[in-house]
């Protein structure tokens, strides 16, 4: 974990911690039910409780942590459910967005991509993984930004806390950074085709994927995951 921290002048604090702490729930630096304290929080941050406390709701809201009364917060174990309902809603709402970006989209938009795509291949090999997480979810959104909604994105982003502590767990021994990046491959080049048919069966490939990898991965860790 960050042994300091400056924070962004511009930025909400509450809304750094939270960002700060989601990396750590789904890197699995903070491990599935593992108890957060107030306390140590605000002192790791050095603010005051009250960021803190706004932030853990908002990990809340995301489904990564439960604040029971009296009790305290703690980050929460892996649902299967969760994961499935999650990867479910995704796979909805991005394959609409796919076949809409795959008809608008312009050589600018496709150059950004290709760019992304590049870095990841350098990310796999370096084995930055957690570089790598953050170029995925990087060509994820801006593929929903070449069809400018924003609003997509954010309700992919709030859906998808669970589905990333997964992902992470499963790139050293499920699902290497190669095939993700190949998966990656086929949806760009539905795109650059401008065939949505293509993009969205690409796309579908890439996002079902994760339902396969679940199962291995909860025997590997069984203690972080919940019994269903």
């Amino acid at each position: 974990m960050t042994d300091s921290f400056e924070f962004l002048s511009n930025v909400p604090v509450n809304q750094q911690i939270y960002r700060t702490l989601r990396q750590d729930i789904v890197t699995c630096a903070i491990a599935p039910g593992a108890f957060l304290s107030e306390k140590e929080i605000s002192t790791r941050f050095n603010v005051s409780r009250q960021p803190v406390r706004e932030a853990f709701i908002k990990l809340a809201e995301a489904g990564l942590v439960q604040v029971l009364p009296q009790r305290g917060t703690y980050v929460m174990k892996i649902s299967s459910k969760r994961v499935a309902d999650g990867r479910f809603i995704r796979e909805a709402v991005e394959t609409a967005v796919v076949r809409r970006a795959a008809m608008v989209a312009t050589d600018k938009d496709l150059a950004l991509l290709g760019h992304n795509l590049e870095r990841q291949t350098l990310a796999a090999k370096s084995l930055q993984t957690q570089e790598f997480l953050l170029l995925d979810d990087e060509f994820h959104r801006t593929i929903a930004q070449i069809i400018d909604c924003k609003l997509a994105w954010e309700t992919v982003e709030h859906i998808k806390a669970t589905m990333d502590r997964v992902r992470f767990l499963t790139l050293s021994k499920v699902s290497p950074p190669e095939s993700l990046i190949a998966q990656h491959y086929a949806i760009f080049e539905g795109l650059k085709a401008r065939d949505p048919d293509a993009a969205e069966k690409a796309i579908r490939i890439h996002l079902q994927e994760m339902i396969s990898t679940i199962t291995p991965i909860a025997e590997q860790n069984s203690d972080w995951f919940d019994a269903e």
